[in-house]
């Protein structure tokens, strides 16, 4: 499983902008004006090969009155319970402030390991008056520049060292990885008990019911993997829970597990912001994708609703669209044994070697017909491909100017491949490198 660091405190120290700076895309929003960050944002990364995940929160402001703000509390509260380290960031221009001790005294409730960053230091020589600042009482300080990187590499160095390289939750078995995610209360506990034939979450029409994952085996119809479930009821802390957000929590930490990923949406609500937040999680995790959209028994049908529902999913889901999309309801147990070799087959194209000579007697005819455009008077020249040996589906094109390749011609050579071969529910990455 993944390392899961948090980066919390009060409103307009540079979360963000730290955020953005160590996963080097701007992901969230910057903005000088407090309170801009309310939901969190999910990152991955890595650092002298150790991968871990950033979660973004918005200001902690204790006990506020604004509906905003205590929504924001909830979440940095389930963050802080939820992450393996914890990034307490202040600004070194306002010095320690009391929003910031409120900060403080959460963070020292929950005994995480925690590193005090300090924000807007813009040179070495301000890094000698830090004084302000132990009276927080955390000993690891780091003066840093969330905007132009001072002390971000010197972070990064000791946040590595605290990181598990290999979790302890990690399963140890061979068996495919299947994990059931999606926002609460579309069906994943009822789906999981299809499967497995008996009641092994509990079901309730209360959003929230399951927590934790759990991991069950599958083995049926000649079909044995791995299932990972978000349930299992969970201890009540003495937080108030938002619930979406701590799904959300959940099915990072189900997914980054995973090989497969079962999205379970609800038909009666179509697809929603969730929905394709954690869908873009399993893409940046490179992980295979299906798409289960359950209670179909509730959706009131003809001959072309299935066909209409499909196109709104993918048009709701572009640019992805090799995509297997089942319309189930777990209910009725209807296309359950479709889904279930549907996970077989993504596992299958996920986990599959194209020879070198085989790719290229498709590719380089394909490539000779459709080259790529010329470029500023020059013409580029694919000399060969490769399938890359990573955990994920990539391939390496060699060739004569491999930054003039553009987005549309990456495009239409993925289009290619996904024709010639079987990758559908895989992600695929494309790299131009020169011969």
């Amino acid at each position: 499983m993944g390392n899961l660091v948090a980066i919390v405190g009060r409103p307009n120290v540079g979360k963000s902008t730290l955020f953005n700076r160590l996963l080097g895309e701007r992901y969230a929003i910057e903005d000088e004006k407090a309170g801009v960050t309310r939901d969190r944002i999910y990152g991955k990364t890595d650092w002298n090969g150790i991968q871990f995940s950033f979660i973004d929160t918005g200001g902690y402001v204790k006990e506020s009155e604004d509906i905003f703000q205590q929504q924001i509390e909830h979440h940095v509260k389930i963050a802080v319970e939820e992450a393996d380290i914890i990034l307490f960031m202040v600004d070194f221009k306002d010095g320690y402030t009391p929003l910031d001790e409120d900060v403080a005294q959460l963070l020292r409730k929950m005994k995480k390991t925690t590193f005090l960053v300090v924000n807007k230091v813009d040179s070495p020589s301000d890094s000698f008056i830090l004084g302000d600042f132990f009276k927080a009482g955390f000993e690891k300080i780091f003066p840093i520049s969330a905007l132009n990187g001072y002390g971000t590499g010197e972070l990064l160095d000791e946040l590595t060292k605290h990181l598990k390289h290999t979790s302890s939750y990690e399963i140890k078995s061979n068996l495919p990885r299947v994990a059931i995610v999606g926002k609460p209360n579309v069906g994943k506990s009822s789906l999981i008990n299809v499967l497995l034939g008996e009641e092994r979450s509990i079901v309730t029409p209360i959003p929230g019911t399951t927590r934790d994952a759990v991991h069950s085996i599958y083995n049926k119809y000649g079909h044995h993997f791995i299932l990972i479930d978000t349930a299992g009821i969970r201890k009540k802390t003495k937080i108030k829970e938002d619930l979406e957000y701590y799904s959300m929590l959940r099915s990072i930490r189900a997914i980054e597990q995973a090989d497969v990923c079962i999205l379970v949406v609800d038909a009666t609500m179509g697809i929603t912001h969730q929905d394709l937040a954690i869908l873009r999680i399993i893409e940046e995790n490179k992980k295979g994708i299906i798409i289960a959209v359950n209670k179909w028994d509730l959706v009131e049908k003809d001959s072309r609703t299935i066909n209409r529902f499909k196109e709104y999913v993918l048009y709701q889901i572009a640019p992805l669209y090799d995509i297997p999309i089942f319309f189930i309801s777990a209910l009725k147990k209807t296309r359950i044994l479709q889904l279930v070799q549907a996970v077989s087959q993504v596992y299958h194209n996920l986990h599959q070697k194209i020879k070198t000579s085989e790719l290229n007697r498709i590719l380089l005819p394909f490539i000779e017909l459709n080259p790529p455009p010329v470029y500023k008077g020059k013409r580029i020249k694919i000399k060969y491909a490769v399938q890359l040996p990573t955990p994920h589906i990539a391939f390496a094109f060699y060739c004569n100017l491999p930054q003039y390749i553009k987005e549309p011609y990456k495009k239409m050579l993925e289009k290619k491949l996904r024709e010639s071969f079987s990758f559908t529910g895989c992600i695929i990455d494309l790299y131009f490198r020169e011969k």
